[in-house]
């Protein structure tokens, strides 16, 4: 496996040799994701990313049990500390998951407490998806509270506007995924943001990181392929 392909293009792209994560998803559907991406979806020059707010427009979780397909992960993302019960009686033990604790597009902080509920045994993948300025304390209190996969990170919060996706999380990501391996070495991480081409990707497995996701890229099929191409190729002669 050479990558993850995160929300929402892990929603649509499915190829070999990669993990697509879907979502987020919550307990109840949350229309407007149409409107939403028309309102909010802007490239900025001053950041060089995309920012957008589209607040976790999605169709539910029993969408997402219905269509899943027992190989991909599917990111949920808790509103209220109420959700999680109800959360645990409908998803099955064995659906891999992606608890996003750190999307900054809705009006209100993402519960991030109690959220070890799901880790199980049956799950592959139950990864915890932190925000690029998550402090080393919270780190500590979710592997203390059983965690050891970690995705970094979620898009940089831009008052008023948003979440920056782009270049500019690199340093941010970089900073996680060695705070993280150098305290944690039995964790796995997934590190994204501001992956362009083979050379971030290798720059990220070589500050620690396990895997590489890749999600705004996809706007860009030629770059997307180029560095898939790349990937393949890399992973294929070092076989």
């Amino acid at each position: 496996m050479f990558f993850f392909i995160s929300p929402p293009f892990g929603n649509y792209i499915n190829l070999p040799n990669t993990i697509c994560i879907e979502g987020s998803y919550t307990l109840e559907p949350r229309g407007g994701l149409i409107i939403q991406i028309l309102k909010t979806f802007r490239y900025s020059f001053k950041h060089e990313g995309w920012i957008n707010k589209i607040g976790l427009r999605n169709k539910g979780i029993d969408y997402a049990i219905k269509n899943y397909n027992g190989n991909n992960i599917v990111s949920i993302a808790i509103l209220k500390e109420s959700d999680i019960d109800a959360l645990l009686k409908k998803i099955p033990k064995n659906m891999n998951l992606e608890i996003n604790i750190s999307c900054p597009n809705v009006d209100k902080k993402l519960i991030s407490n109690n959220v070890n509920k799901f880790i199980n045994n049956q799950r592959n993948w139950c990864i915890l998806k932190l925000s690029p300025t998550t402090s080393i304390q919270e780190i500590d209190r979710h592997y203390k509270n059983g965690f050891r996969q970690f995705h970094c990170s979620n898009t940089l919060p831009i008052e008023g506007r948003g979440g920056l996706s782009g270049t500019s999380l690199i340093p941010y990501t970089n900073s996680l995924i060695q705070k993280i391996r150098n305290k944690y070495p039995d964790t796995k991480i997934i590190a994204g943001g501001g992956v362009r081409n083979i050379n971030t990707y290798n720059n990220y497995i070589k500050n620690g990181a396990n895997y590489v996701s890749v999600s705004t890229l996809c706007l860009n099929p030629l770059l997307f392929f180029n560095l898939y191409r790349n990937v393949y190729n890399q992973h294929y002669k070092q076989k």
